[in-house]
């Protein structure tokens, strides 16, 4: 009898009760919540980033075109305006060139042109693919002349592979939420961003 008493109480001892598996579980659920609302602050956080850094790359190049009533990138007597180093444009209104890969492109020379014209932080005096910016999500920005993304041919900011859901947010907050039409589209050909992808995103000027 003594040797079953002592098992009995050594198998009580050795389990959890109801009360005490509750209270893990309402822990377990408190650190997962704060985890997701820890990722959903970051998110945020960097999608606010991303707008402020499309606002300022359409700020200086309106600013630009006040200052020198021609266009960055496409600035004729950017030598003469900015500095003896900078990159004459052609002066056609257009900023030529596709994405920045030739440092005497006009898309390229755009970035040098907002950067002598203190509009933009960095170096000047870098150029062709060094010039290059990159955004909140880590990829390149290009400014340049193209039909692409609504086939509307105009200047544009250029934005490669961006969360799909930013950029339907940003679609929805800013336009129309249409991939194909209004003055942000995408490359790829659906009114509908992938929320599972990486998009590029076109953006008028």
């Amino acid at each position: 009898m003594k040797m079953n008493t002592q098992i009995n109480k050594k198998a009580k001892q050795g389990g959890f009760t109801l009360v005490e598996i509750a209270i893990v579980l309402v822990i377990i659920g408190l650190i997962l919540g704060g985890v997701l609302q820890g990722q959903t602050m970051i998110e945020n956080a960097k999608y606010k980033k991303f707008v402020k850094e499309v606002d300022s790359y359409r700020t200086a190049y309106y600013t630009f075109q006040d200052m020198f009533q021609a266009l960055p990138g496409d600035l004729k007597k950017a030598k003469t305006l900015l500095d003896a180093s900078a990159v004459n444009g052609s002066g056609n209104g257009l900023i030529d060139g596709s994405t920045c890969s030739v440092a005497t492109e006009e898309s390229c020379n755009v970035w040098a042109h907002f950067r002598y014209a203190e509009l933009i932080s960095g170096d000047p005096t870098d150029s062709g693919t060094d010039a290059i910016p990159t955004h909140a999500y880590g990829a390149q920005v290009h400014m340049f002349n193209t039909t692409a993304g609504n086939s509307i041919g105009k200047n544009k900011m250029y934005f490669t592979t961006v969360p799909g859901s930013v950029g339907q947010r940003y679609d929805n907050e800013y336009d129309d939420g249409d991939g194909n039409s209004g003055n942000i589209s995408q490359s790829a050909n659906s009114a509908t961003y992938s929320s599972t992808a990486n998009v590029n995103l076109y953006i008028e000027l």
